[in-house]
């Protein structure tokens, strides 16, 4: 197994330098047809390249965070992996991992259920992507986040004898040791919830429908069950995802209660077009003052449409996006009016002389309850993209681009709702 002598909580590279370059890849909007026009490949990656600023000797300008009231400080780019053993190989995946920690990310994100779409033939292969990287890398150096399923009736193949997964004790201990295996440690760094044990609306649906509530197993329940794998060492800090207010107040009351584990994280879709959700009430429950919860944000380039790369569905971008290989999946991006405000994004970074990508993932890291914006990338070009937006972008934006987005914001509050 890979080696965990010992737990640390400091990145690699760590530095309090903020530093802003004026190097940007500057992407020409033709908004009469919706269309982006990009350099040639071979000089966009060249000038990628050149303008890529993560690492800058023994300093490195991305910041870290503590994650709520645990002792580890994060990467405030968190990498996603769910790609992996679907629209990425093996060789890629390392390859996307080995830039990431090159390049001051110390954190990934992962789950049982990876990768995505869900489906029993390919199920664990990210995992196993990751261990066979995490076997050259100094294992304390790597925060695991990973993921136990909630509550669903299709996706029993998880387990040895189910027909319906549960967030119980059998339940979260079968998954916990089949991620140990799978990923060939001994402790996974944190371990979430990846949706609700009970109803909740979810991936998408906005309101809360009363006829679906359904029993649910207690909150104080589910935390002995974390209990005890933190008891024995093998996870060290649990979290939720998808998750409400409701639930985040109940577990931490249940914790404080009963003397069990508090969640320390929320792993919630968060960006510029999914925002009410969180900013409604959220907000103010995950308050540092209040239950300090830190907010892992996933989507927060609204799965790639902040990008603009999917308001031409004839391009090559598009094609080979997630939104069209895969029918219905994140399908609201595509059949709401989030496209009319991603061309509203897309003329605000024209405007001040950014990418659209810089624009949105600046516009997420300079929230002041963000923690780690989740970002996944199918390729190392993308993932430079990505990281250069975070370290080339003013920090923070500055108040005239904040006006222009909060403009937009009043016309489509989150506009990909259906």
């Amino acid at each position: 197994m890979a080696s965990s002598t010992a737990f640390s909580t400091s990145p690699p590279f760590l530095s309090n330098t903020n530093t802003t370059t004026s190097n940007r890849i500057l992407f020409h909007i033709n908004l009469s047809n919706h269309s982006t026009h990009l350099f040639s490949n071979a000089r966009k990656k060249r000038l990628i390249r050149t303008s890529i600023s993560a690492k800058q000797g023994n300093q490195n300008p991305l910041q870290y965070r503590k994650l709520g009231d645990s002792d580890l400080q994060i990467s405030e780019i968190t990498l996603g992996t769910m790609t992996f053993g679907e629209q990425n190989t093996e060789k890629e995946a390392h390859e996307i991992l080995s830039y990431a920690f090159e390049h001051g990310i110390n954190i990934l994100d992962t789950a049982e259920a990876y990768p995505i779409p869900m489906k029993k033939e390919t199920q664990g292969k990210t995992d196993l992507y990751i261990s066979s990287w995490l076997k050259s890398q100094p294992r304390d150096k790597v925060i695991i986040a990973t993921k136990v399923c909630g509550y669903s009736e299709r996706s029993a193949y998880l387990r040895e004898n189910a027909t319906v997964l549960r967030v119980d004790a059998a339940n979260i201990k079968e998954s916990v040791e089949k991620s140990l295996k799978r990923l060939n440690t001994d402790y996974i760094d944190l371990l979430q919830i990846h949706w609700p044990d009970r109803y909740v609306a979810l991936f998408g649906e906005f309101t809360y429908d009363y006829s679906k509530w359904r029993p649910s197993l207690p909150f104080a329940e589910q935390l002995r069950a974390f209990q005890e794998l933190i008891d024995e060492g093998k996870v060290r800090y649990i979290g939720v995802s998808n998750e409400t207010s409701y639930g985040v107040m109940e577990f931490v009351h249940a914790a404080k209660v009963e003397g069990l584990p508090k969640i320390v994280s929320i792993q919630n879709s968060y960006s510029m077009l999914v925002r009410c959700r969180f900013e409604v009430d959220l907000v103010e429950v995950c308050h540092p003052n209040n239950c300090n919860i830190g907010l892992l944000a996933y989507s927060p380039l609204g799965g790639g449409s902040l990008s603009g790369k999917y308001l031409d569905i004839n391009s090559e971008a598009a094609r080979k996006g997630r939104l069209n290989l895969f029918p219905g999946y994140m399908e609201r991006y595509n059949i709401s009016i989030a496209k009319e405000a991603t061309i509203k994004y897309m003329e605000v970074a024209k405007k001040h002389g950014l990418t659209p990508v810089q624009l949105a993932l600046g516009f997420a890291r300079d929230r002041p309850f963000m923690t780690s914006s989740i970002i996944g990338a199918t390729s190392v070009e993308q993932l430079m993209e990505d990281i250069d937006a975070f370290v080339t972008a003013e920090r923070p934006l500055p108040q005239e681009v904040m006006a222009d987005i909060e403009s937009v914001f009043k016309r489509y509050k989150d506009p990909a709702i259906l």
